[in-house]
């Protein structure tokens, strides 16, 4: 049923995209056109959930399982985990709404305009939790799949809690330069090209970053130590430069992979950790093509060791 709604959906789009054509035009062009489309939505799919994973922060989450996965019927109905002092934002804010039901009234230019430069409909600056210092780098083909693929969600009628802070918006930072047109996603046989780009688009250093009194501390990037002082839990990101004492210097790439693959199993996702828990979606993550997993692995095989032991679970 699930896939028979997704269908229709990506028809619906189809139809709606390409009723500006010559009714005259001849059918393989539309074909194609609606062909295209179908590929559009997939690889948003697979990007949104499993890379960019944008349906991790914009839907509930189910707190008392591992790695709090998303609460099935909620996706991209925003409103779910709140993101405060524990995540570095001074205030709080809520993902919000990314589904048709609160995106009806954007372009698809002021959707990727929010995701690649920070600036929403109303003209106001985005906190930089959204990563849009990242999602700025990417190719647009792939910025443009993952709105296609929103634009097929459930369409959920719900409201985002107004956001709050305790600085104004200029102190976010300078906000990137509109330069999709200009992006290139790497061919996936330079592992390390390409896994830079999968690194950057999973935005792992937003995490993996430890924080200093000014924000992320980026001379220790992929170091670790970040603490999520939770209501629940206390947890420490995890060191991923390849340092061999500290990190994962020791580890080999088909450990990196099952490391994904056990954590984001049925079994493991649907038990209760109790105060042992994750902020990590691995649920989501895991779910990742395993060739691009290497491919992040071979990266981060070539970024800067730091020594930085983590305690993961900090008192």
């Amino acid at each position: 049923m699930k896939k028979l709604i997704a269908f229709a959906a990506i028809c619906i789009i189809a139809a709606f995209y390409f009723s500006s054509c010559n009714n005259n035009a001849d059918q393989p062009a539309v074909t194609n056109s609606a062909d295209s489309l179908k590929k559009a939505v997939e690889r948003g799919d697979y990007l949104a959930n499993h890379v960019a994973v944008c349906i991790d922060c914009h839907s509930k989450r189910d707190i008392t399982k591992f790695s709090l996965p998303v609460v099935p019927g909620t996706e991209g109905g925003g409103a779910g985990f709140p993101f405060g002092e524990a995540e570095g934002v001074p205030g709080m804010v809520w993902a919000p709404n990314i589904t048709p039901a609160a995106l009806k009234d954007w372009t698809d230019d002021e959707i990727i305009k929010a995701m690649t430069q920070g600036i929403n409909k109303k003209g106001d600056t985005l906190f930089p939790i959204m990563p849009y210092h990242h999602y700025s780098k990417m190719a647009k083909d792939d910025i443009k799949a993952i709105v296609a693929y929103i634009r097929t969600l459930k369409p959920i009628d719900s409201l985002t809690p107004p956001r709050k802070f305790n600085i104004p918006a200029s102190m976010f930072g300078p906000l990137p330069a509109a330069t999709l047109e200009s992006n290139t996603r790497p061919d996936p046989s330079d592992k390390v090209k390409y896994g830079e780009y999968m690194t950057n688009f999973a935005a792992c250093a937003e995490c993996h970053t430890p924080m200093g009194p000014q924000g992320p501390d980026f001379s220790k990037v992929f170091a670790g130590g970040f603490i999520f002082n939770t209501p629940l839990f206390k947890v420490a990101v995890t060191n991923i430069t390849p340092d061999s004492a500290t990190g994962i210097g020791s580890w080999t790439e088909e450990m990196f992979v099952q490391k994904f693959l056990t954590n984001s199993s049925d079994a493991n996702v649907n038990r209760n950790p109790g105060k042992e828990n994750s902020i990590m979606p691995w649920a989501m993550y895991g779910k990742m093509k395993e060739e691009d997993l290497r491919a992040i692995y071979a990266y981060l095989r070539t970024v800067k060791p730091i020594n930085n032991k983590v305690e993961k679970y900090p008192k």
